[in-house]
């Protein structure tokens, strides 16, 4: 009896100790895009030979070369996160032609952070947001992660591998950006963003709420709450999940709770529903958004929270009528696009997405297809809260472990997002009309479902339509790429399926340029001229908007983007299918588009500029008016020259002779005036004006702005023909991150403090640091008035950042000797074949090790010195080293420590070359505690 009750006792006991030693903490996220080290190029793993190197390369922990965390990177360059080494680079013509001509290569990245004692328990999570284009991840000198899609996120729990205290942790990343995933440009390196996220052992997985509203039958909303929780703790924890909807303005809506149990290191499911009446709805012009607030809690202390944010609205595809929206019958007037921009490359700091959504929804956009990749989260995020509804399109098409886990993953990050109205399995697959394809694509069909049921799954198919086996009936929507002339026909085979257009378009046209001219790589901006496989601007949307049964279309594209010159090679090397340049700076055709899509206010615009050369007085010059009145009249220098019913398709088409002055539009509408435009001959440029995005820039290290740069004449009139060097420089908190000027046949730097205007425009991308002040931003160029901007830059809290560390060099490698009664030889040679007699030990722990029967132990570590200690020598620094100790280096005694009590002890490092043997002999009586209880690190003296 008696035992029994000492053995239930003990195991209560040590189930309060067990408990008492589970961290309970909210979840704590941290920037990790400050301070990593980077070094451009490979560098090779050392070459391993020898027993005792082999055996100890093949263990955890113990990686060789610039994985290592003893790795010498004090000469690697300082820099912060994202970053594309790309980009930095120059053009060359013997790079890849779809990369843009940049070189891409191998790169390196090294970061050390430092987790406090009371971290220790937590679960501990890495996350890199996206890394071009194959990476692999070591922590602590053991390789834990390789990633294979360079726009996929990277979530790397840590826990196991993570040190508290002064032992730092080291991250080392290789970055394969040799690897192409796409035929477009794609960057090099850690691109976007990286975070170290602290939560409980009882939490919320990452992107492990699934809070996606409902509409049922009887017109209520209801949201099927799924909350994935994970449990790193070693006991089996219980505990409740309270989920609560909060509307726009912040008041609750609804709250419901349930209790869970989550074995140690189990997954489990929290499942709730919440019902709503009569909620806001999201769409494209009122993108209202709800949080979903989650809490955790364990006897009634918060261990975990976060807030999703989720959109009420209805989506359906309809095979007769298209598209629906909120039960409103409306055309998708989308764009596809890649994800990098002038002068930043694909390391686009997230003001820029608003940006560039915001120029798309100017233009009268309200779709964005994502070709042929996820995208940032924060790119996401500006399409839930501006009202842009998204194509989430899956990048591989592969049906093996890795690549469905890819998949997985897109899904879950962005299902909750209520921009994304379908998903996209792939882009142009060879398989698409083979029964091989087919049967993926049914596979990768049935992974969706399971995650979400709630939206259409497509794929978008440039061929096999017509196949027996093809991968529109696998599907929900058939997504065409560039099949104007098979629309009907499909649509008569297959009266049942909804279809849309995928990728259309794919139209040519330089900005600011109206002759083409081959020899020199120019394209004219009057939508003449497509890729064989595509059409124009025109064409292409009167073929989707005359037909109901079409959902609407996706062009290729709205931005240009670097590499795939098409139809060009070099020198040419972006590409020529924006309907905006690199920049965002408008072609002709977004002001067609404009005036083909938007109805809530007049639009009326005129092409070319009127700044043609004397020889050109009496010759007839091609004019276009784009606009949505019902007449447009044309003036030229006060004379009527003609007026057009305008057709809402072609636009209106003049050929004017050329006279200087002043060429003016008026629009009607019933009759009425509705709006105005004209363009005049100017004289030449004498002052350049720089004009930015917005007014001001947050202090937080990360905001960032484009500013218009633009040569202007005596009268303050824009000249389009202008292309001086323009010469930059920046005082106050900010720096010039890029530069571009939307010229696709360019070869000028993007990064440093020059750039030409091209057709009179350029455009330079500054970046806040962290403070508050004022930014002056000065363009000069001999001949002009240099231009001055002033810009505020405002006191914010900068986002919460794991702290940079500068540390000297740990020494946290070591082995022991066996134990002995009699004092050892320090300087004994080990076997090289020996891995058994002498023992891994783990130093630093504020424990040391029993000296039971015995005297005497030594530990040893080998280790290179960083350079600045080869050349200059330094100190060993041991904290809390407990016992008499010899300290000695390559045979040689530096100094001892003559006291049993634990202290720190601090011997001086001789200026010394390659590898060192370090060795410390304990002495202390029988059965006492001795070691290196503290760390141990080599600094400068």
């Amino acid at each position: 009896m008696f035992k029994s009750i000492l053995v239930v006792l003990c195991a209560f006991l040590f189930c309060s100790i067990s408990n008492a030693q589970e961290k309970v903490a909210k979840r704590e996220v941290l920037s990790l895009d400050k301070g990593w080290r980077f070094h451009k190029g490979d560098i090779p793993y050392p070459v391993i030979k020898g027993h005792n190197e082999t055996y100890r390369n093949a263990k955890a922990g113990r990686v060789s070369g610039a994985a290592s965390t003893t790795y010498d990177d004090s000469s690697w360059r300082v820099l912060d996160l994202p970053h594309d080494w790309a980009i930095e680079g120059r053009v060359t013509p013997d790079a890849n032609l779809s990369q843009g001509y940049y070189h891409r290569g191998f790169g390196w990245y090294r970061r050390k952070f430092r987790l406090s004692s009371e971290d220790k328990g937590k679960h501990i999570e890495l996350q890199f947001d996206g890394i071009a284009t194959h990476a692999t991840i070591w922590v602590n000198g053991t390789v834990l992660h390789r990633n294979w899609c360079g726009y996929t996120s990277m979530y790397v729990d840590i826990t196991p591998y993570a040190t508290y205290g002064d032992n730092l942790n080291t991250v080392a990343v290789r970055v394969d950006a040799d690897a192409q995933e796409g035929w477009w440009y794609e960057g090099a390196g850690i691109y976007r963003h990286t975070w170290l996220v602290k939560r409980s052992p009882l939490h919320i997985i990452t992107d492990g709420v699934f809070a996606n509203p409902v509409k049922r039958t009887d017109g209520q909303w209801k949201i099927p709450a799924e909350i994935s929780l994970y449990n790193s703790g070693k006991l089996s924890a219980a505990g409740e999940v309270e989920v609560t909807l909060l509307a726009p303005d912040g008041t609750i809506v609804t709250t419901q709770t349930t209790g869970c149990t989550v074995g140690a290191l189990k997954e489990e499911v929290a499942s709730l529903k919440l019902v709503v009446s009569n909620p806001q709805l999201w769409s494209p012009d009122n993108p209202t958004l709800y949080k979903v607030k989650t809490v955790v809690r364990q006897n009634g202390t918060v261990t975990d929270e976060t807030e999703t944010k989720c959109g009420f609205r209805t989506v359906r595809f309809d095979k007769n009528t298209g598209f629906w929206l909120n039960d409103e019958n409306i055309k998708i007037k989308g764009v596809c696009n890649h994800q990098d921009h002038a002068g930043v490359g694909v390391a686009v700091p997230d003001a820029l997405w608003e940006f560039r959504l915001r120029k798309l929804k100017e233009m009268g956009v309200n779709a964005y297809r994502a070709a042929h990749n996820p995208m940032a989260k924060e790119f996401m995020a500006a399409c839930d809260s501006m009202g842009i509804m998204v194509l989430d399109e899956n990048r591989l098409f592969n049906t093996s472990p890795e690549y469905v886990r890819q998949l997985e993953w897109l899904v879950r990050r962005d299902r909750n997002c209520p921009s994304v109205i379908l998903w996209s399995v792939f882009n142009e697959e060879p398989m698409q009309g083979s029964e091989n394809g087919y049967e993926m694509v049914r596979r990768m069909y049935d992974v969706v479902k399971e995650m979400d049921s709630t939206r259409s799954i497509t794929a978008a198919m440039n061929g096999g339509f017509f196949s027996e086996y093809n991968v529109s009936q696998g599907v929900d929507v058939g997504g065409f790429n560039y099949q104007i002339d098979n629309y009907d026909r499909f649509h008569e085979k297959n009266p049942d399926i909804p279809l849309t257009s995928s990728e259309d378009g794919s139209a040519f046209m330089v900005r600011g340029e109206y002759k083409t001219d081959k020899s020199r790589n120019i394209i004219d901006s009057y939508d003449s001229e497509s890729a064989g496989w595509g059409a124009t601007h025109r064409r292409a949307w009167k073929e989707v908007a005359e037909r109901p049964w079409m959902a609407g279309c996706f062009y290729w594209t709205g931005f240009d983007y670097h590499g795939e010159p098409t139809p060009f090679e070099w020198p040419s090397v972006s590409s020529f299918f924006g309907i905006m340049d690199l920049c965002g700076f408008p072609k002709m055709a977004y002001y067609l588009h404009q005036a083909q899509w938007r109805e809530d206010k007049p639009v009326l615009e005129l092409v070319p500029h009127w700044n043609w050369p004397v020889d050109s007085i009496g010759k007839p010059i091609q004019v276009m008016a784009l606009s949505n009145a019902d007449k447009v009249r044309l003036l030229l220098n006060g004379k009527i020259i003609s007026e057009q019913q305008v057709d809402p398709y072609e636009m209106n088409t003049w050929y004017v002779p050329y006279k200087p002055g002043k060429l003016e539009a008026i629009g009607y509408k019933d009759g009425k005036v509705v709006s105005r435009t004209k363009v005049e001959t100017t004289k030449a440029p004498v002052c350049l004006q720089l004009t930015s995005y917005r007014n001001s820039l947050a202090g937080d290290g990360r905001d960032a702005m484009t500013v218009t740069v633009e040569a202007l004449d005596a009268k303050g009139r824009h000249v389009p023909t202008t292309h001086n060097m323009i010469e930059f420089s920046i005082t106050g908190p900010a720096r010039i991150i890029g530069l571009g000027n939307g010229n696709p046949n360019c070869h000028e730097p993007e990064k440093g403090n020059k750039r030409s205007l091209f057709n009179g425009l350029a455009q330079v991308i500054i970046q806040a640091t962290e403070g508050s002040g004022e930014v002056t931003l000065t363009a000069i160029t001999p001949g002009m008035k240099q231009a001055t901007l002033t810009i505020p830059v405002n006191q914010v809290a900068p986002v919460p950042f794991v702290p940079i560390e500068n540390p000297p060099m740990m020494l946290d490698k070591w082995i022991a000797s066996p134990l002995a009664l009699d004092r050892p030889d320090v300087t004994c040679q080990i076997a090289d074949n020996d891995m058994n007699s002498w023992q891994p030990v783990t130093v630093s722990t504020g424990r040391g090790l029993l000296l039971e029967n015995a005297n005497y132990i030594i530990f040893r570590t080998e280790f290179t010195p960083y350079l600045e200690y080869q050349k200059e020598g330094g100190a060993i620094l041991f904290k809390n080293l407990a016992g008499k100790a010899e300290v000695w280096l390559n045979g040689q005694l530096l100094g001892a420590k003559e006291v049993l009590d634990e202290r720190d002890f601090k011997v001086e490092l001789p200026a010394v070359k390659d590898k060192c043997d370090l060795r410390v002999l304990l002495h202390a009586p029988i059965n006492t505690h001795v070691g290196l209880k503290g760390s141990v690190m080599l600094q400068a003296k």
